[in-house]
């Protein structure tokens, strides 16, 4: 009998939530404190994920969470582009894309 695959878990820095490492989108400050969308999950860096999903975007600008996460002031235009992003992201599954 096959063994059982362990699905990566990660926790959602807006609603607290654990989800499905697949379902979240990794945002990531580097060495030089650039924060960045990690769309491959795989940058080098502090990553903190949050779902793909628009209120959450919306939420992450409210409470401006990356700026505690990551222990520094994040700028607004991230969070747009943050916003810019996930709606995309959004629009393309549900046209089967990804």
């Amino acid at each position: 009998m096959a063994k059982a695959r362990k699905i990566p878990l990660r926790k959602s820095v807006v609603s607290g939530e654990i989800i499905d490492k697949r379902d979240l989108l990794r945002i990531v400050k580097n060495k030089e404190g650039q924060v960045f969308i990690d769309p491959t999950g795989k940058a080098n860096g502090r990553g903190a994920y949050i779902k793909l999903d628009n209120d959450e975007a919306s939420q992450a600008k409210k409470r401006r969470v990356f700026d505690r996460s990551f222990s520094m002031e994040v700028s607004e235009e991230f969070y747009d582009e943050l916003i810019a992003y996930v709606d995309h992201k959004i629009k393309r599954r549900e046209l089967g894309l990804e």
